[in-house]
């Protein structure tokens, strides 16, 4: 008798503590999982992370329109010459100064269709004097200048496509691969967001079902302590009231645990600031349900090979692979350019005479031609070439094998929902039958005809079933996120518009 006291009181004592706990339990906060979801869109750390990916893609691609961009030169220079004079045939040769004054200027750049430009300009004065005899000099200036336009137009190598299309043309390829990785890391995150909240609602569950659980072997331990004190039950049936009360309380300890870690991982998926959010508790306003969906494999394909960010980023890297292709073999051809210039001359005695023979532009020149480059050996672009169609062909069978692997997840996805489906229903009818048959246990208990260990049992495969079904309520909830993932259909499931800026 003085153990059971002692007992009755150890969970007397555990009792208050756990009230105690409730009392002090953090500040709750209800969300339903669109809230979570909106929540993890503004600050998960790996939305954020990757968000800057297609950011960085597009400054990646202005960078590359730089091939087109003009660019101006311009110099000047002053050169000073004193040539002295000197001794020809034993006579004196008078010297000369001179000095000279040039400028230099020219705009060049290239067009989208390989054509590249540049005009330039120079102009010069020279000025000094010149010996005429010995200790005579005669002054002198004179000005030129040029100023005209050269083109030069591939027809072979470079026309169809040049380095800088091919690097405009791959960065645009490369800013859709990261708009794809953005919306991939989305579908994950949500997902992950999904399953975390059900998890929590099963937590929670959980920990109600073995709430009950140490209830019903509660009552059951003071019922039987009572039988005990007038005589008409064993010490024996006590002690395994005693046992299940004990071991009871441990699962609701382990319960509540998986509750505190399953909180811990939503709130990760939700905040980018935990050391703000730790204190409080996310109470979902949604419960566990098995609402019946159809399932349609040839669909939910279809939705696979046009939605699935990674497959689309495939077959965006069989592209790219083409365009270098592309790049490879128009090097392959010898360069044959057309070349052109056309400009006007001008001189006089100043500067001023030489700027006005250009604007009367009565002194042209001109010439036009062609000229080839042919690379008698051509090793390089031949063994590139060689070598970007292997890589292709390799990555068309990648693309192949992505396309049969995503085809299967779904396959396997679709199975495990309805797999899922049909056990939620399963375990339903499990605990409703569990119920009613440790009801009748306890009735037969009631007038002697069942044992403790009997009731006990049946208990325990109530706590059991309740748990169980749950647990596939849950494990349902899941598959149909899982679904949607592999099948690229999480955003517009969720009604997520993305648009990468």
């Amino acid at each position: 008798m003085k153990r059971i006291c002692i007992l009755s009181a150890f969970f007397a004592v555990v009792a208050a503590a756990t009230a105690q706990t409730s009392t002090n339990a953090p500040a709750g906060r209800t969300m339903s999982l669109a809230d979570c979801i909106q929540s993890a869109l503004a600050h998960n750390f790996y939305v954020q992370i990757e968000r800057y990916n297609p950011q960085i893609s597009l400054f990646d691609l202005n960078a590359a329109y730089s091939g087109y961009d003009p660019t101006f030169t311009a110099s000047g220079q002053h050169n000073f010459n004193d040539s002295g004079a000197s001794y020809q045939n034993g006579q004196v040769v008078a010297g000369s100064q001179y000095n000279e004054n040039s400028f230099n200027s020219g705009f060049a750049g290239g067009t989208p269709w390989g054509l590249t430009y540049n005009l330039s300009g120079n102009i010069s004065d020279t000025y000094g004097k010149q010996g005429a005899a010995s200790n005579f000099f005669l002054p002198f200036e004179s000005s030129s200048g040029q100023i005209g336009v050269t083109l030069t137009q591939p027809l072979l190598k470079n026309f169809w496509i040049d380095a800088t299309r091919l690097n405009i043309r791959v960065a645009k390829n490369q800013l859709q691969q990261s708009e794809q990785s953005l919306r991939q890391q989305i579908i994950n995150q949500v997902t992950a967001v999904a399953n975390a909240y059900y998890e929590l609602i099963y937590a929670q569950q959980n920990v109600q079902v073995q709430t009950n659980a140490l209830q019903l072997a509660q009552t059951q331990l003071d019922q039987d302590q009572q039988r005990l004190q007038i005589g008409t039950l064993a010490v024996l049936s006590v002690q395994q009231d005693q046992s299940q009360v004990a071991q009871n309380q441990a699962n609701l300890i382990a319960a509540q645990s998986t509750l505190d870690t399953d909180q811990n991982i939503l709130k990760n998926l939700l905040t980018d600031d935990y050391s703000k959010s730790y204190g409080v508790d996310i109470q979902p306003s949604e419960t566990l349900s098995a609402a019946m969906q159809s399932f349609d494999l040839q669909d939910s394909w279809n939705k696979g090979m046009t939605e699935r960010p990674d497959l689309l980023q495939a077959k965006l890297n069989v592209e790219q692979k083409g365009i270098q292709l592309k790049y490879y073999r128009n090097q392959l051809f010898p360069e044959l350019d057309l070349i052109g210039s056309y400009g006007f001359n001008g001189a006089g005695q100043e500067y001023s005479d030489a700027f006005y023979q250009f604007d009367q532009g009565n002194r042209p020149f001109y010439s036009y031609g062609a000229q080839m480059t042919v690379p008698l050996g051509n090793i390089g672009p031949r063994n590139q070439y060689k070598a970007t169609k292997a890589t292709l062909q390799q990555i068309l069978l990648q693309l192949k094998q992505i396309e049969q692997n995503v085809m299967v997840e779904i396959d396997n996805a679709v199975k495990t929902a309805q797999s899922n489906y049909q056990s939620a229903e399963a375990t339903k009818q499990a605990r409703i039958y569990a119920e009613a048959a440790l009801d009748a246990e306890q009735k037969t208990y009631a007038v002697g005809k069942a044992t403790t260990f009997e009731v006990l049992t049946y208990q325990n495969n109530l706590t059991a079933a309740r748990s169980q079904e749950i647990r596939a309520l849950a494990n349902y909830n899941e598959s149909l996120a899982n679904l949607d993932a592999q099948e690229g259909d999480t955003l517009e499931r969720y009604n997520i518009n993305l648009e990468a800026k």
